[in-house]
């Protein structure tokens, strides 16, 4: 298989790429919070649930040929709801609180994208073109989703709520943003800043749309958010414009 077939199975990094990605971790949010809150199925067994269809999804990623929109996006949202039941399980499950969980699974990034470069000597995206390379992707992306939800919650907690904690990360988000038009810092480390900054904006919003009144919430029932946000996410996949990546190498 060559280099170009293999990296068309990762999107192109475009508006509509970071528009779907907010949407996605947004239904992470909620997805997970209704299987281990509402259905009351608990953290761990929301995890193991969530962790299970990840896995078979990354197989299925690894496998397929070409890129498929459903396929790739259906596996981001299954990573992010794993991220959401396993971030609230190191949270509160473990006992060891917002900023020992945000260390924990800072720290598990760290060491992912560590092992990915010293595997293949660059963390870019651009370069998922094997599938070593992709199952680096595919762990970094979901210890990424789980340090997001932890950060978003902990932001809530102290004080932002929920708006305010959207609104603290939508700023942070702004200012990569900026970096990246306006300075020559390094487009890979922004990528993958920009990512985890995702995550916690989902969340917030997320956790906005169930909350209670009382609570700064929206009131809205965790199955009933998440039907309108898959419900969005399919219609930005049908209607909204999408590519395949392109390895480096691709044309050589």
């Amino acid at each position: 298989m060559d280099a170009k077939s293999v990296a068309s199975k990762v999107p192109a990094v475009t508006l509509t790429f970071w528009i779907i990605k907010i949407l996605a971790t947004t239904l992470g949010e909620t997805g997970g919070d209704t299987v281990s809150m509402t259905m009351n199925l608990g953290y761990l067994i929301g995890t193991a649930i969530f962790l299970t269809a990840l896995v078979v999804l990354v197989a299925v990623q690894i496998a397929a040929k070409k890129f498929h929109p459903v396929l790739y996006w259906a596996t981001i949202i299954a990573s992010t709801t794993a991220g959401t039941t396993m971030a609230d399980f190191a949270d509160r499950s473990l006992g060891i609180g917002y900023a020992g969980g945000a260390a924990l699974l800072f720290a598990c990034v760290l060491a992912s994208l560590a092992a990915w470069y010293r595997a293949e000597g660059t963390v870019s995206v651009q370069t998922v073109n094997t599938p070593r390379v992709e199952i680096f992707y595919w762990v970094t992306i979901t210890f990424s989703q789980t340090l997001g939800t932890a950060l978003g919650d902990w932001a809530a907690d102290s004080g932002l709520e929920y708006l305010g904690g959207a609104a603290a990360f939508g700023a942070l988000l702004a200012v990569v943003a900026a970096l990246y038009f306006w300075t020559r810092l390094s487009r890979v480390w922004l990528f993958w800043t920009a990512f985890i900054l995702t995550r916690p904006l989902g969340a917030t919003v997320g956790d906005f749309f169930d909350k209670p009144l009382a609570s700064g919430g929206l009131n809205i029932s965790r199955p009933l958010a998440s039907a309108i946000l898959a419900a969005i996410i399919v219609v930005c996949i049908l209607v909204l414009p999408q590519r395949a990546g392109e390895h480096p190498g691709a044309a050589a």
